[in-house]
């Protein structure tokens, strides 16, 4: 973990009312960290895209919030003065959480700290900006292969039984470039179930027919296809279902629309009442060291952003060939990495990285994918790209929905070339999240929205029948 630095603001106490006063913050005592959670959940769970979305991450995630650290203070009076001046409390500058989910540990006591010494069954990086007022999500696999300090090579999720949330840290500043984590969010199982029940269950889209046993995890999965609300044992057997050719990774992308489905959710004024129920599960099953003053000012941060600002992204790479290893692995794009650093993490590139931009527009691997009722959309659309000089575009099977709106998907993260696309077709909503097809930079789900832009040859073409006698 980083050194302790100042991360947030205080809000200025009845006696001073000057901004650039600050409150300092007393080391977590576990009395002080229960206090600090109910605060944060309350808070948290207002109504916001965003808080509700990053509570989302406890579906197999986790929920972080960032550490200010400052001098010595004693501890709030009570709950109810916390309440009354969190929302004054601000993040002041950009600060990197660690979110884990952690696997069942067996044969140890519900209540032990041991409960959070297993592997990670889902690892997050995120990024909170209080400059640009976004938020950036690294999903990590949990089969990346990666260099361990003081271990070796193994998965990424080994790392936490090795060492730890520190060893984690020190894992993913060895391997994806110099990043300082500061603060740290672990949570153990059984959280999203009682949750999403809390809440009335999840709609989402189950594509396929998921059935799984594994006895030793104790885990049954039975799910048929369809549109469907989930309980919280269905929508945690939709989040763990890896039996599939894209395995892993497409628990990772499952697991966004999960985080997506919660959200809206969450946004639902009857949830309200529940908070109470909701800030005791949480209480149960995290561990972190985060102080009250912290929670309560990336509370704020979060009720005060866009969904538009929250930008999710897979770490991008390809599986392993069974030769290669005896082991299989997914394995990280270096280039690729190195951008979505640079640009979400603001993190130099190691050397053997550096200099590679984005690619050049025309140069895109695009997905194009139907989400509408015309059955030739997604083929026109990409006869369309072509004509405008994108050379690497191909179609993908349907999208087992329609959607109303055309996305234009950052699958890796390049914003900038989803925004080119989105100018050239003419519409579609850049969406920055890793839904789409996997070996694509860019996948365009083309909704019932989409007109097909009139060429200056084609309008030329009109005029001249039009004047003809």
């Amino acid at each position: 973990m980083s050194a302790q630095t100042p991360l947030a603001q205080a809000p200025a106490s009845p006696k001073n009312h000057s901004p650039e006063n600050t409150t300092p913050v007393a080391p977590p005592s576990s009395i002080f960290k229960r206090i600090g959670k109910t605060v944060l959940w309350g808070s948290l769970f207002g109504g916001t895209a965003v808080a509700s979305a990053m509570l989302g991450a406890v579906l197999a995630l986790s929920v972080p919030l960032p550490r200010q650290i400052a001098p010595h203070q004693a501890e709030a009076s009570g709950l109810g003065e916390l309440w009354q001046s969190g929302f004054r409390y601000r993040v002041t500058r950009p600060v990197n959480l660690l979110l884990m989910g952690i696997d069942e540990v067996p044969d140890v006591p519900k209540d032990s700290e041991e409960v959070f010494s297993g592997r990670t069954d889902s690892l997050l990086l995120v990024r909170i900006d209080p400059d640009s007022n976004a938020t950036s999500v690294l999903s990590i696999p949990r089969d990346t292969r990666v260099r361990i300090p003081g271990y070796g090579t193994a998965k990424v999720n080994h790392a936490n039984v090795e060492g730890g949330p520190e060893l984690v840290a020190q894992t993913l500043s060895s391997n994806l470039g110099s990043i300082s984590v500061d603060r740290y969010v672990r949570v153990s199982t059984g959280a999203f179930r009682e949750i999403v029940d809390l809440v009335g269950g999840v709609e989402v889209y189950v594509p396929k027919r998921m059935e799984y046993e594994d006895r030793t995890q104790d885990l049954y999965i039975d799910l048929y296809p369809g549109w469907q609300t989930l309980d919280g044992s269905q929508a945690e057997q939709f989040a763990r279902f890896r039996q599939d050719q894209t395995g892993d990774i497409g628990r990772v992308q499952r697991q966004q629309m999960l985080l997506k489905a919660l959200r809206e959710r969450l946004t639902s004024p009857a949830v309200i009442p529940k908070l109470p129920q909701i800030v005791r599960v949480l209480q149960r099953y995290i561990d972190t060291n985060l102080s009250v003053e912290e929670m309560l000012a990336l509370a704020n941060f979060a009720l005060s952003m866009q969904s538009e600002d929250l930008h999710m992204v897979m770490l991008p790479g390809r599986f392993s060939e069974v030769s290669e290893y005896n082991a299989s692995y997914w394995l990280a794009d270096s280039d690729a990495t190195a951008r979505i650093m640079q640009n979400f993490f603001q993190v130099e590139a190691v050397a053997t990285l550096a200099g590679h931009g984005s690619p050049v527009p025309a140069e895109l691997s695009i997905a194009v994918q139907n989400a509408s009722d015309s059955p030739d959309r997604a083929t026109r659309v990409a006869e369309y790209l072509r004509k405008q000089g994108f050379y690497n575009v191909y179609v993908v099977s349907n999208w087992p929905t329609e959607e109303s709106r055309t996305q234009v998907i950052a699958q890796r993260g390049d914003l900038s070339g989803a925004r080119t696309l989105a100018a050239v077709l003419g519409n579609g909503r850049v969406v920055s999240d890793s839904t789409g097809d996997l070996q694509s930079d860019i996948t365009i789900r083309i909704g019932e929205d989409w007109v097909e832009p009139v060429t200056v040859e084609e309008s030329t073409s009109a005029e001249e029948l039009d004047d003809a006698p």
